[in-house]
């Protein structure tokens, strides 16, 4: 018997004891899923974990310069934000990561093959690739749900590697295949996917609770050169929109597909065009504190699957200069901080609109007890100056990643 996604979310055990059913297609043109935040970047006193938060940036800097290798090998040219010098200096090619965690995740359910069984994946705007633990991945694995193409009717096998390395150290590597992917009861077929044969241990299940990863990036930076999922959603035409919307907050989180949700969300959205199709990469008006303008004309990338705000290390600088930071270097390279009794108003500018950062979001936590707070804006050099625009900004604000117009739009959260 077929079952949709619709009517299987249900809440990861030890997040929260109920999860609300799907929203109905008739809100906004699509459909919703509810997903779970996991993160350890702060400890439970309110302190930071330093050694998680260095390997959230490790494997932030690792994933975007894996998927500028990948726009270069499928388009043939490099990335204008590649910074070609920078790139491969800090990848990892095995070990244990920095800490138990170095990832925040934001994941719901999806079934895949014929007959469709049920996975965790997290859904991540800033890569653009399915990956599943396979038959023959090893006891890393242990605890996540299995992945068997052997037992889809549906599944083809392509013959094709992958491996995906991370600065964290971890690894994911495995075979290709195409299969039928549903996601909130919208169904995907003949979609590429990876069946992993290995997990390294910042995989296990301990350390990495969804069972894989569902990229909603471009395929340009696809390890497979492949369709991301919703792009073949789109193509098949499944959804009514080929726009998909996320709202991340610490309550009533939701990925929605085809469209928007307009109880999440108040007024009109304020978009921003696409500079190139790879990751969501788009113009950042400005930074700002106090009303007046730090940094502007900036390059960014929209990423769900970043904590933080990371830029690049000389524009971070004097960010935190404009703003009374100090440097925070015993937290790790490129943190600032802050008195925790005056932390900063921050805001960002797309498409000529001011968003503000809450003072909840921009202080991501103690580091001295409760005097000094540790800045969410952090730098790293990557490549080219560019920002990558994370869970400190879109916390507040409801986003729409339009693929057909290629733009990225946001919006004020409704209070619900």
């Amino acid at each position: 018997m077929h079952f949709t996604l619709a009517t299987v979310v249900a809440a990861l055990p030890f997040l929260v004891t109920a999860v609300p059913p799907a929203h109905s297609a008739d809100i906004g043109g699509g459909v919703g899923i509810p997903i779970s935040k996991h993160s350890e970047i702060t400890n439970s006193d309110g302190s930071v974990n330093i050694q998680v938060l260095r390997a959230h940036v490790a494997y932030t800097k690792a994933k975007f310069e894996r998927g500028f290798e990948n726009y270069e090998r499928n388009t043939g040219g490099s990335h204008p934000l590649s910074g070609k010098v920078h790139q491969l200096q800090e990848r990892g090619e095995g070990g244990d990561p920095l800490a138990p965690f170095g990832r925040q995740l934001w994941y719901g359910k999806i079934s895949v093959g014929n007959p469709p069984k049920t996975y965790t994946v997290d859904f991540d705007t800033g890569s653009s690739d399915l990956f599943l633990p396979g038959p023959t991945c090893g006891n890393t694995c242990s605890g996540h749900t299995i992945y068997n193409p052997g037992f889809s009717a549906a599944a083809r096998d392509l013959h094709k590697t992958f491996s995906l390395a991370y600065g964290d150290g971890s690894t994911v590597s495995g075979e290709q295949y195409t299969d039928t992917v549903t996601v909130a009861g919208l169904i995907a077929t003949q979609q590429t996917l990876g069946a992993a044969n290995q997990y390294s241990t910042g995989f296990a299940s301990s350390r990495f609770p969804a069972d894989g990863l569902l990229g909603l990036a471009f395929e340009s930076i696809s390890d497979y050169n492949a369709n991301p999922v919703f792009q073949t959603l789109v193509a098949q035409r499944k959804v009514s929109n080929p726009e998909f919307a996320f709202k991340l907050a610490q309550t009533g989180s939701e990925l929605y597909l085809g469209g928007t949700n307009r109880q999440l969300y108040n007024g009109e959205f304020t978009y921003v065009g696409v500079s190139r199709r790879g990751y969501w990469e788009v113009s950042l008006d400005a930074l700002s504190s106090g009303g007046e303008d730090i940094l502007t004309n900036v390059d960014s990338i929209i990423d769900t699957g970043t904590t933080l705000i990371v830029g690049d290390t000389s524009s971070v600088a004097q960010f935190y200069e404009a703003i009374g930071g100090q440097d925070a270097s015993d937290v790790g390279p490129g943190f600032y901080s802050f008195p925790c009794n005056n932390i900063p108003d921050v805001s960002l500018t797309f498409g000529g609109k001011s968003f503000p950062i809450s003072q909840d979001t921009f202080n991501i936590g103690s580091a001295d007890g409760g005097f000094t707070c540790v800045g969410g804006i952090v730098g790293q050099d990557i490549g080219a100056p560019f920002w990558i625009i994370g869970d400190v900004f879109l916390n507040n604000v409801y986003t729409v990643f339009d693929v057909g117009n290629s733009r990225v739009g946001f919006a004020e959260l409704a209070s619900v």
